[in-house]
């Protein structure tokens, strides 16, 4: 009996060029680089449920970056003339990192935006802490913008993603932001079934309740993220999508951002085109800014991203999501 050979289906994602339908994958070039992300380190005082990048208080295969790292690409955008107007902090938790403070604090004073996303918990909540955020509000204002995550404006639904006992705590730490002073965004989910309207009254009443300076229908002061769960069958993006889907690539997070990381026993941090692809060493783009403007081949083709990968679809293309201000 001849032996009958089994057809390989190519798999979604798997080419950086081209689709499973044979079409031109879709990229997406950087217009102008707007904001710059720095990735604190993947340590977090709580593991969430659905987190995006795996963070928790045992996950460090991001490390903790420090201060003189972070200044070396300050230093290059100032040197090199960039338009940068943000710089934005993520993690992990970042107010985890021994050096978040200093990092804060030379971006503000080098005249940049600073974009805190912190779960506003007991990281942010030590005296030291709020004490060293109370000086860098005096000094700077609203160009210190911290936005927590709160991903359900009930308790319930906020504590099926982080945790029993989270939602209070997440709380205590918005109030004493607003009663102080900063500039406060809150980040939430799209995961619940609720259409956008009906989830923006439920966070605008909570709002109302707590006295927030936040208006839940302004989507920079109240951003619902959507879900990103690799495992969902997505479309891949083509190149004759944009048209389609009446979109334009220079409002995907790639024409305006970069994210920098660095990876547990890397001698130095690396240049990712966002922040939602922290691990996979394919979307490395170089050590520097300047690197990564060229990087070409893979994933690149001239600085420019080629969207190959699930997250570039359903979050970014399809559902619109950003994580800049």
């Amino acid at each position: 009996m001849a032996e009958v050979a089994l057809e390989t289906r190519p798999q979604k994602f798997s080419d950086p060029d081209w689709t499973v339908g044979g079409e031109p994958r879709a990229l997406v070039a950087l217009q102008a680089l707007r904001t710059l992300w720095i990735n604190t380190g993947s340590l977090c005082n709580i593991t969430c449920r659905n987190c995006y990048i795996e963070s928790s208080p045992e996950n460090d295969r991001l490390a903790y970056i420090t201060r003189a790292e972070v200044l070396a690409f300050l230093d290059e955008i100032a040197e090199t003339g960039l338009p940068t107007e943000e710089i934005g902090f993520t993690g992990g938790e970042p107010f985890m990192n021994p050096d978040i403070l200093a990092m804060l604090e030379d971006a503000l004073t080098r005249g940049f935006r600073a974009l805190v996303l912190t779960n506003a918990m007991q990281p942010m909540q030590r005296q030291r802490i709020l004490s060293a955020l109370l000086a860098l509000r005096e000094g700077h204002g609203s160009r210190l913008m911290m936005r927590v995550s709160l991903d359900h404006y009930s308790k319930a639904r906020h504590e099926e993603e982080r945790g029993v006992g989270t939602f209070d705590r997440t709380i205590d730490g918005i109030d004493w932001l607003a009663r102080h002073g900063f500039a406060v965004a809150l980040a939430g989910r799209t995961c619940w079934g609720e259409n956008e309207a009906e989830e923006r009254e439920g966070y605008a009443a909570l709002i109302g309740e707590r006295g927030w300076p936040i208006d839940a229908y302004d989507p920079a002061q109240l951003v619902l993220f959507p879900e990103m769960d690799e495992r969902a069958e997505v479309p891949e993006i083509t190149s004759a999508c944009w048209g389609i889907l009446h979109k334009s690539p220079h409002d995907v997070m790639c024409a305006s951002s970069r994210m920098v990381v660095k990876r547990k026993g890397d001698v130095r941090p690396v240049v990712l085109p966002c922040t939602l692809l922290p691990y996979d060493p394919a979307f490395e783009m170089g050590a520097t800014l300047a690197e990564a403007a060229r990087a070409n081949g893979g994933m690149f083709a001239g600085g420019a991203v080629k969207l190959c990968h699930p997250h570039c679809a359903k979050f970014c293309v399809l559902g619109g999501g950003s994580c800049s201000a």
